[in-house]
Formats: C-alpha cells, sequence, structure tokens
C-alpha cells in the first residue's frame, strides 16, 4: 500500500508536467512488483508559501514521499525507493539543467498498530481486470 505524496514549490509547476510526473511514479511503483494496485495512491500537492535556500526566487524543489505498508525488509524499501528516485530524477532532468532545483525523496512505513483501512479496491481492481 504506497502512497506517493509529491510536494512541489509553486514556482515550477508550469515547468513540471505534473500528471505526467504521477503517470510515471504511478507505472515505477507497480514495476517494483511489491506494491499491490488496489492500495496504490498517487497524489501532488503545489506549495504557494516556502523559503529555499538564499531566498532567490528562482529556488525551487520538488519531494516526494513514500509512505508504505509496515513490514517488508530494509533491503526491499532501498531497491523500491532507489527505483521510484531514478524516476523522479528522469522526470526532472531538463529542468534540473534549467534552473535551481532541490529533488528529494523519503521512503516511511506505516504504523503497523496505528494503520488503519477501510478499502474496497483492490476487488474493483480484480474485477475489471477479468480476475477473481
Amino acid at each position: 500500500m504506497p502512497h506517493l505524496i509529491v510536494e512541489y514549490s509553486a514556482n515550477v509547476e508550469e515547468r513540471l508536467d505534473v500528471d505526467g510526473l504521477l503517470d510515471k511514479l504511478h507505472a515505477a511503483a507497480l514495476v517494483t512488483g511489491i506494491f499491490p494496485k488496489g492500495g496504490l495512491r498517487v497524489r501532488a500537492f503545489r506549495a504557494d508559501h516556502y523559503r529555499i535556500a538564499d531566498l532567490d526566487p528562482d529556488n525551487a524543489y520538488v519531494h516526494v514521499t513514500a509512505i508504505v505498508g509496515h513490514g517488508r525488509p530494509l533491503d526491499i524499501r532501498e531497491r523500491a525507493s532507489q527505483q521510484l528516485f531514478e524516476c523522479i530524477k528522469l522526470h526532472l532532468a531538463e529542468l534540473f539543467e534549467a534552473a535551481p532545483l532541490a529533488i528529494s525523496f523519503n521512503m516511511q512505513e506505516f504504523d503497523p498498530v496505528l494503520n488503519f483501512k477501510h478499502n474496497n479496491l483492490h476487488r474493483y481492481v480484480k474485477s475489471r481486470a477479468g480476475e477473481s
């Protein structure tokens, strides 16, 4: 169950192709082979108020937080993190070369006790795919 949350400074929105990044992250998460399609959530939020480095108005950032279900071994989480971060860097490569940009990624685990879910998406996803 990964939640991929993209945060970005408002000054890059026109050059970022947010929907393209979300599509690529969604696909990359599935390619890792460790996340179920029915649990995948990918979303983005623009930061209208921010301060970056030396306060130059051209400074920008894109940060992605992945929050995943508890219990996967560290090496599996590390491999998935590297794959997702590479996807982000590839998407942002042109922007990175053209502007001062901080790109970051962090993976966290949901608490095994304090994480509550009520989700019927898995059933619908399987049904639409013709699975039982």
